[in-house]
């Protein structure tokens, strides 16, 4: 026999990222994973044009400070040699240990710069795009000497001068460490969280998985008969919640099967007996004519027999009939064949069928019996069945001497019928439970425990109730409401009307 993994049937190995914290790990995880990504690529290219707007910020100033120092050479406003002038400002370049300032002549070629160090001329696209663009502004980010720098170049607006543009030039080795360095921080603080969800939405599935697997083994216990499995409350949420409904499931089931067993093992004695007496007598009866003669006092014995068999044949009879009734509620084919009728007259049916039974067994059965009830709407045979089942159950549950009463009255809108008894009662623990099928509050009387369902069941298809008040050693009451048809043809009993008649059986 294979043995069966928890995740399923036998032999059958549970599919990857089927458990919550994969699922987690594919849902919630990843979609945190992908926003962080975003968040690191967007801080990325917003530190980058950030730095990079600065740098271009910076060189902006400086370049439009030197246009308006040569504007002023070109209108005239400052005499001298601007050549001159301008080969010294750029020797004395305030910023040059950060910006390369550069002076370019006529023909493209760099011929000063702060730093004193020459440069390869053969690409300047700063410069291509000063001398095309109409402020006579170009600006160039890219690779020089091995370095990426950025660029800006301003052509001369002086007509006399050998310089045709300057350009500032700075590298962004600085600035690119800077922004690669804010971009770690940020992707290692990314990483952290990344890290601290993990952890705690690890932590989190497993405080649900695990609970999930107990209740989940439990639950498999419970399916394979084992009822008398429980979960010990492992929190006030709802995982609590389901635990306790496990237990209270588990509870109800082993209830359930001790109620079925007992009600297997009751119906079995119930058949025993009836069957008994059939066999005991059958075998009787055959003794008895064995000899091809039959005397009267066979005969008697016969015929005693036979009544014998009679009723203990209706007695089984009676018992199959009732487990049908109950097979039929269970599977929802419990049908009423709804017409007028009077209870009354099923009422007193029942009462004349358990006449001689009472007699038999000391019980005196009181009738109190009402002159008129309205005719309404039900099945007849139900009601009947119903009525039999209750009166029969008060006379089982009676000691020798005791007495039962059966009255029926109209109550407002329904019908009142009520059958008590001074038996032997009903433990308040139990009380609740007697409609409930297979419950038997006492075993030492005979019966299924099905009887009092089916009547139940068959009240509330008429749209009434059964109701029962007890009192340990003292008695019962049962309470069948039951309402008054307005598609009826009703005869209302008169209101005052005493008329009743009294009929008892002792």
């Amino acid at each position: 026999m294979r043995r069966k993994n928890e995740s399923g049937r036998g032999g059958i190995r549970r599919f990857p990222f089927k458990g919550i914290a994969q699922k987690w790990l594919l849902n919630s995880f990843g979609v945190v994973l992908i926003i962080l990504l975003t968040v690191v690529s967007a801080a990325s290219l917003m530190l980058r044009d950030y730095y990079y707007g600065a740098v271009r910020q910076v060189l902006m100033s400086r370049s439009d400070f030197m246009y308006s120092m040569m504007e002023r050479y070109a209108d005239g406003s400052v005499t001298g040699s601007f050549d001159a002038d301008m080969r010294s400002y750029i020797a004395s370049f305030s910023d040059k240990d950060q910006i390369e300032l550069m002076a370019v002549d006529a023909d493209g070629n760099i011929q000063l710069t702060s730093s004193g160090f020459s440069y390869r001329s053969d690409r300047m696209p700063d410069y291509e795009d000063a001398l095309s663009s109409s402020d006579g502004t170009g600006w160039w980010t890219g690779e020089m000497n091995g370095q990426r720098v950025m660029a800006v170049c301003r052509t001369v607006p002086v007509m006399s001068s050998s310089f045709s543009a300057f350009r500032f030039v700075v590298s962004l080795e600085l600035v690119d460490r800077t922004v690669f360095f804010l971009v770690m921080l940020i992707i290692g603080l990314s990483m952290l969280i990344l890290l601290a969800v993990f952890l705690m939405g690890l932590g989190f599935t497993r405080s649900i998985v695990r609970p999930i697997r107990e209740i989940g083994a439990a639950a498999r216990r419970i399916a394979g008969g084992d009822f008398g499995t429980r979960i010990s409350r492992l929190a006030d949420d709802e995982l609590g919640e389901l635990c306790a409904t496990v237990n209270s499931m588990a509870d109800e089931l082993e209830t359930n099967e001790r109620l079925k067993n007992d009600f297997i093992s009751s119906v079995s004695h119930e058949l025993r007996t009836p069957l008994t007496a059939i066999k005991g007598w059958a075998e009787t009866l055959i003794d008895a004519g064995a000899d091809g003669e039959i005397t009267p006092e066979e005969l008697q014995l016969m015929q005693k027999g036979m009544k014998v068999i009679s009723d203990e044949t209706q007695r089984l009879s009676g018992m199959v009939e009732e487990l049908l009734d109950f097979s039929r509620m269970q599977s929802g084919r419990l049908k009423m064949d709804m017409q007028k009728m009077d209870i009354l007259a099923e009422l007193e049916e029942a009462v004349l069928i358990y006449e001689e039974k009472a007699r038999q067994e000391n019980i005196t059965l009181r009738y109190n019996e009402p002159s008129m009830l309205p005719v309404t709407i039900g099945d007849r045979a139900r009601l009947r069945q119903v009525f039999i089942n209750v009166i029969d159950n008060a006379i089982k549950y009676s000691d020798a001497g005791g007495e039962v009463r059966i009255a029926a009255s109209v109550r407002g809108d329904s019908i009142l019928i009520q059958v008590s008894d001074d038996g032997i009662g009903i433990a308040p623990e139990d009380l609740p439970r007697v409609k409930t099928r297979f419950y038997k509050g006492n075993y030492s009387r005979r019966g299924s425990g099905i009887g009092l369902a089916v009547a139940d069941e068959i009240v509330s298809q008429h749209g009434g109730s059964l109701s029962l008040t007890s009192t340990l050693g003292v008695g019962t009451s049962v309470q069948i409401l039951l309402p008054i048809r307005s598609d009826a043809d009703e005869q209302p009993l008169p209101k005052g009307d005493t008329g009743q008649k009294i009929i008892e059986i002792e």
